[in-house]
């Protein structure tokens, strides 16, 4: 006798996710293209419908503080996290590496309906919480250099963790009495597959707020990166700002953020040219200046290395979609 093979799209999680509205994907980026959700300090936790589709969704990448995870319904999605690109297939989860720039990267064909979850530390964990809790962010913490945690559609874990996503997503949404209480329950229970499945129990309670402490220190660095990415900005002022030495300020930054610091820097103002281009009425030259490139032919080749296309081929494919 032949057991029948777990199917994502057989899930409950389908099943209730059908009865829920999945809205386009336009998020509002401020000015400077940082795009941060707007958290109630009591309730840090906000799930997220988007139908993503090919040439419609905002684009730019993006890092913020706040936690996330991501999983398409339908179809195949791909993220750029840092210098790293990964496919989701339906059904797959992805723990977001957020102090990497990201973005969800567009493709011919592209049509997913995506849950992304997103919560701020403290919601499970701070330092007056109980040592054991920070077991529950271990995912997000004890990453391996170079790994993507993502828990694939061959993981016996993944049926488990589809049906506790279901309740939480009945919760969440049903709204009734005392739903956060609800949710938190059930988004715990989630976290706790999640460290399961990555077994991450050798990563240290102190290791974990090392790695905040980290990420702390290089958050007047991003800050300042995202609001000045049109002026010169040098190693010597990202290492100023964190208060660091030169050497000690450069490997952590590469650590943290997945790529050097004069790559990053690169990369947002990339990412803006990119929402200029289709959201403005302002040429290419333009663009390159707005966004801090006095070389446009340099502009145009790292815009090309980093979509695939060139600005112009940019703003026309916007245009004809």
């Amino acid at each position: 006798m032949h057991l029948k093979s777990y199917s994502p799209q057989d899930s409950r999680l389908v099943t209730i996710a059908d009865r829920l509205a999945f809205e386009p994907h336009r998020i509002r980026l401020d000015p400077t293209g940082h795009y941060e959700e707007s958290f109630d300090r009591e309730f840090p936790f906000i799930i997220r419908l988007f139908h993503l589709r090919h040439k419609d969704f905002t684009p730019g990448l993006t890092w913020h503080e706040r936690l996330e995870l991501y999983l398409p319904l339908d179809g195949i999605a791909r993220m750029q996290m840092g210098t790293r690109r990964v496919e989701l297939h339906p059904g797959e989860l992805l723990v977001v590496d957020n102090l990497q720039l990201h973005t969800t990267v567009d493709f011919p064909g592209f049509d997913s309906r995506v849950i992304v979850i997103s919560f701020l530390p403290e919601f499970v964990y701070s330092l007056g919480s109980p040592s054991h809790d920070y077991f529950f962010l271990l995912p997000f913490y004890s990453r391996i250099d170079s790994q993507t945690q993502v828990v694939r559609n061959n993981t016996p874990t993944l049926p488990k963790i589809h049906e506790t996503l279901a309740r939480l997503l009945e919760c969440y949404y049903a709204r009734e009495s005392y739903y956060q209480a609800g949710c938190k329950a059930y988004f715990l229970e989630l976290l706790f597959l999640l460290a399961q499945h990555f077994r991450a129990t050798e990563f240290l309670r102190s290791q974990l707020i090392q790695q905040q402490e980290r990420a702390a220190r290089l958050k007047p660095v991003f800050d300042f990166i995202g609001s000045h990415y049109s002026e010169p900005i040098t190693l010597n002022l990202g290492a100023t700002l964190a208060k660091m030495s030169l050497p000690s300020f450069t490997r952590l930054f590469k650590k943290v953020a997945g790529m050097t610091f004069v790559s990053y820097v690169t990369h947002v103002r990339l990412s803006q040219a990119l929402r200029l281009l289709r959201e403005s009425s302002l040429t290419v030259a333009e663009v390159a200046t707005r966004v801090g490139f006095s070389d446009q032919s340099y502009f145009d080749r790292k815009f090309r290395l980093a979509f695939g296309q060139t600005p112009s081929g940019a703003r026309k494919n916007t245009s004809s979609a």
